[in-house]
């Protein structure tokens, strides 16, 4: 068997171009993860939008069902021997009466929408302890402080003793609160 390390010009490279070939094998694989994501994605969204125009097709198929059912229960009325306009009245009501029932129905089911409890709880209970948090404070350095300086690095000292040293991290942290 052959090593897979022994191969021609893998003794001539470098720890960099180990490295760069590394990187760049791993940026092919990320760039087809995404191209693999990306399709998927477009395969699930053709799909729900063929599902969805095929439920718009059939809904508006219903739609048209209606007024041809409506005159069809008309007229199996009226073989009764009723008159025809009293037929067509007595569906009309059925509709009313199931337009009624339905919007009842609707009152019903909206009158047992509550709002979120728990998540209202949750965040009330995060902003109070968010609201209780401090940053933590950082000594105010003022000019005129002098700092410890290390051997040999007097100049670095004497620039920091005579610039104004702002901290701009608890200058944010006293504005935010």
């Amino acid at each position: 068997m052959s090593d897979p390390g022994n191969n021609a010009g893998s003794a001539d490279r470098s720890l960099g171009q180990l490295v760069a070939s590394a990187t760049a094998e791993m940026s092919a694989l990320v760039h087809d993860e995404i191209a693999l994501a990306k399709a998927e994605v477009r395969q699930d969204v053709k799909r729900g939008v063929i599902g969805s125009v095929a439920f718009i097709v059939a809904g508006v198929l219903a739609l048209f069902a209606v007024p041809v059912l409506s005159f069809g229960a008309a007229y199996w009325i009226h073989t009764t021997g009723l008159g025809l306009a009293w037929c067509f009245g007595i569906v009309g009501l059925a509709f009313i009466v199931l337009a009624l029932l339905l919007a009842l129905f609707a009152v019903a089911k909206i009158k047992k929408v509550k709002p979120p409890e728990k998540s209202i709880a949750s965040a009330k209970q995060t902003a109070a302890v968010l609201q209780g948090v401090k940053p933590h404070p950082r000594p105010a350095v003022t000019a005129g402080t002098s700092f410890p300086t290390a051997s040999g690095s007097t100049l670095t000292g004497k620039a920091m003793e005579k610039a104004p040293v702002q901290d701009k991290a608890s200058a944010v942290a006293r504005s935010s609160t």
